[in-house]
């Protein structure tokens, strides 16, 4: 039997604004996360008001909190609430994948028993590396089992990774691809390049890109694990399982979403960020921004936060572009148009829970394309000014980030579970980077502001 591992430190001596929450606190985080995830479980694939508005009342809490500066930790009842009450959701709840009934309802219930094996081992204090343990091995086992109950997802995302994988394994650009009997699209690859080349191994190795998410899953789960090891491994296995284990997982997984693949860049850029190594962290991030578009969001954010700094921030961007320019000059008028002009002019799908897709369903209006521009511009204006003013800690910084992304997409015309789990697993990540400070890097090897230390706002 294991071991109970000493209480962590409430984070003080980390930083001097976070704070174990109060049971009231906890519980209200475990309900808040468990409203989020519940309802896009229950999104795939159908639209509902009151998906939307439970979306836009979390949206609306994240940005209070980033407003109020309010400070906690991930405690062991916050993490309890929302696992033990992800196993309901994981019963109870519809979900939407093309695995076999049985093996479907079989899996939801392997979640569910995870979830709240996860939650009494955080409340009785059991080792961290069981718990980070459990969760990793709960999923990789539920999405083996999924790829090989579900060869053939009918989805156009898998389609055009397998065939992405194939183009790229014969010397073509995947951008002058027609797809095969894609479900949706047929002539577009509407991610960024890297995208394909991070996942085809799993299609040229073992005839599915899937299996190289589940690789990727683990890259980040171990990102996780190095993060808290030293100073907070009850914190890293609890945000592990609260990302592993959120409801919808099943889906994601049978789907073959890539954000655990943008998932996986930004912990590793956290990962050598945390340990001193700034100018390394450039290419976890390079990559992942060019796996999809709208990580740029994420890069001009931190632009502006003096730890990474605008230089970084531009060897990031040139590095990406870099990494883009095979495809993007070899056939540019086949990139811009899947990549730009083919999502701009894209029709509205409409099982996607947005604000676009509300105003077009309930009152038949169409918003026009400057209105939702100027939602997200205006949030990004607040979070780069806010970032640039307070400098504040890493873990605040990756919140900023996540509440632009999540803004984003509440007004796209396009956004569905994988979308909001990348901002679930970005909120989860910055409470653990709440108790990882930034290490600054040896006196004298940075020229840039970030080695003399970020400012601290003055209090009354």
């Amino acid at each position: 039997m294991s071991a109970p591992v000493p209480r962590e430190p409430d984070g003080s001596d980390l930083d001097p604004d976070l704070a174990t929450p109060g049971r009231g606190g906890a519980v209200l985080f475990g309900l808040i996360w468990l409203g989020g995830f519940g309802m896009l479980q229950w999104s795939v694939v159908r639209f509902r008001v009151v998906i939307v508005l439970t979306l836009t009342v979390a949206a609306m809490l994240l940005a209070l909190w980033l407003i109020r500066r309010s400070r906690f930790a991930l405690s062991p009842t916050a993490a309890a609430v929302a696992l033990s009450g992800s196993a309901p959701i994981a019963v109870l709840v519809p979900l939407w994948s093309y695995l076999p009934a049985g093996t479907e309802r079989a899996l939801c219930v392997v979640f569910a028993v995870a979830a709240v094996t996860c939650a009494v081992l955080i409340r009785i204090r059991r080792s961290p590396a069981l718990i980070w343990g459990s969760a990793l091995a709960t999923y990789l086992v539920a999405g083996a089992v999924a790829i090989r109950t579900d060869p053939h997802p009918r989805i156009d995302v898998w389609v055009t990774l397998q065939q992405a994988a194939d183009a790229l394994a014969h010397g073509r650009n995947f951008y002058s691809v027609i797809w095969v009997d894609s479900p949706g699209v047929k002539d577009a690859f509407t991610y960024l390049p890297w995208s394909a080349v991070l996942l085809s191994p799993g299609r040229l190795l073992a005839g599915d890109v899937r299996w190289m998410l589940l690789v990727w899953v683990i890259v980040a789960a171990v990102g996780m694990w190095l993060l808290g090891r030293d100073r907070a491994p009850a914190t890293a296995a609890a945000a592990s399982a609260l990302i592993l284990l959120a409801p919808g997982t099943l889906t994601q997984i049978d789907q073959a979403w890539t954000e655990p693949l943008l998932l996986a860049g930004l912990v590793w850029w956290a990962v050598l960020m945390v340990r001193g190594h700034a100018w390394w962290s450039i290419l976890p991030l390079a990559l992942a921004c060019a796996s999809k578009q709208h990580l740029a969001a994420v890069l001009l954010v931190l632009l502006v936060w003096r730890p990474f700094g605008w230089r970084r921030a531009l060897a990031t961007a040139g590095l990406t572009g870099a990494l883009i320019a095979p495809w993007a000059l070899t056939a540019p008028a086949d990139f811009v148009h899947d990549t730009i002009t083919f999502l701009v002019t894209f029709h509205p799908i409409k099982f996607a829970n947005t604000w676009y897709l509300l105003a077009l369903n309930e009152f038949g209006v169409t918003l026009p394309f400057w209105a939702t521009g100027l939602v997200v511009g205006t949030t990004l204006a607040v979070a780069l000014w806010a970032v640039n003013r307070r400098s504040p800690q890493i873990g605040e910084v990756v919140r900023w980030a996540a509440l632009v992304l999540f803004v984003a997409n509440l007004v796209n015309k396009q956004a569905f579970y994988n979308q909001y789990w990348l901002v679930g697993a970005l909120v989860a990540l910055s409470l653990l980077l709440d108790r990882t400070p930034v290490i600054p890097p040896p006196a004298g090897t940075d020229p840039t502001p970030a080695a003399r230390g970020p400012r601290r706002r003055s209090r009354d």
